[in-house]
């Protein structure tokens, strides 16, 4: 990705940046120090916001990308001798997982509260960045909106076998499954889960090559998070034949996801990371994931696109971002179920 693209951002990041740090400019000349990220979140989405950070700051930021899920089972492996300072998922399973072994450091209140409550831990421990909705997304070519079932258990009927598309080792997938069994229930997700299995999905590693699946015909639905779809729709113009469907049912069919963040208490950079943190909560920072990445701002005042319907209007699940951090019972039900390993 060129990075060149958002020169924008930097200026206004130095001067956000110059009213978080208590650090003096000449301490900075020498050695803003460095930060070492564990993330969750793909390099091709927010590399180029970190790299901004970076170079405004004068912090050597080390990453470590990866899958969420895996990304929480190695720290919870390293314990107290991980090098990262902060852990950057895609959701809240992984970070609850880490919260749960006792991994993360309480947030500064006023950190915490540049977000609604249902947007982070309520215990301080980690707070979400941005959010994503759960979608689905399906070929125009071959369907009307109207095709679509109303919620999610209606694609086990076997009118959609061999043309659905899922992704099970992602981790906003296995956040929407968390919501099934909080919102359904074991016995009707698990359900769920053989329906679907029934009806032979494609096995995708992610979103992005769903949509591509979708757009060129290879299936006619998908299970994604909502702003994949814009990425196509900027590169191929409106002629791209998909379109996504918010099921609006307030279900977890109609799930709203956080990517948040915590700092690790064996970290050695604090500073730093809550720098980081706060710079990501920051209305530059915002704008970046709501213009560049497509998703919804947490932080009130920020402009989304014109087409994206507003975080309000959907009818989204009630569940917290909390209530979806049970990533270990979620892949339980997954491995019986026979869709992963």
């Amino acid at each position: 990705m060129n990075q060149n693209r958002y020169w924008w951002i930097l200026p206004l990041v130095a001067v956000l940046l110059t009213g978080c740090a208590s650090l003096s400019a000449s301490s900075q000349a020498q050695d803003a120090g460095r930060l070492v990220i564990y993330s969750g979140r793909s390099e091709s989405l927010v590399a180029p916001i970190i790299e901004q950070f970076s170079q405004a700051s004068g912090v050597k930021v080390e990453v470590r990308y990866g899958n969420t899920a895996e990304l929480a089972a190695t720290l919870l492996e390293e314990g107290k001798n991980s090098p990262a300072d902060v852990f950057y998922a895609q959701d809240p399973g992984g970070l609850g997982a880490v919260a749960n072994a006792g991994l993360l450091a309480a947030l500064p209140e006023d950190t915490l509260a540049k977000v609604e409550n249902r947007f982070r831990s309520s215990q301080g421990l980690w707070v979400g960045i941005s959010g994503r909705a759960r979608v689905v997304v399906y070929n125009t070519q071959r369907l009307k909106a109207e095709d679509l079932p109303d919620d999610l258990f209606g694609f086990t009927d076997p009118r959609w076998k061999g043309k659905i598309g899922w992704a099970p080792t992602n981790a906003s997938f296995q956040a929407m499954v968390t919501a099934m069994r909080k919102e359904w229930g074991e016995e009707k997700t698990k359900a769920w889960l053989d329906g679907i299995v029934a009806n032979q999905p494609v096995v995708f590693e992610g979103n992005m090559p769903i949509v591509a699946a979708v757009g060129s015909g290879e299936i006619e639905v998908g299970f994604v998070n909502h702003y994949y779809l814009y990425r196509f729709l900027k590169e191929q113009g409106e002629a791209f034949p998909a379109r996504n469907h918010f099921m609006n049912n307030g279900g977890p069919d109609s799930l709203v996801m956080v990517s948040g963040i915590g700092r690790l208490a064996s970290g050695k950079n604090e500073e730093n990371a809550l720098k980081f943190i706060n710079f990501l909560l920051s209305p530059v920072a915002q704008q970046y994931f709501a213009g560049q990445t497509y998703e919804y701002p947490l932080v009130a005042g920020v402009q989304t696109m014109a087409d994206l319907p507003p975080l309000e209007s959907l009818n989204a699940s009630d569940l917290t971002a909390e209530q979806l951090a049970d990533l270990e019972g979620t892949l339980n039900l997954l491995r019986a179920s026979g869709v992963l390993p």
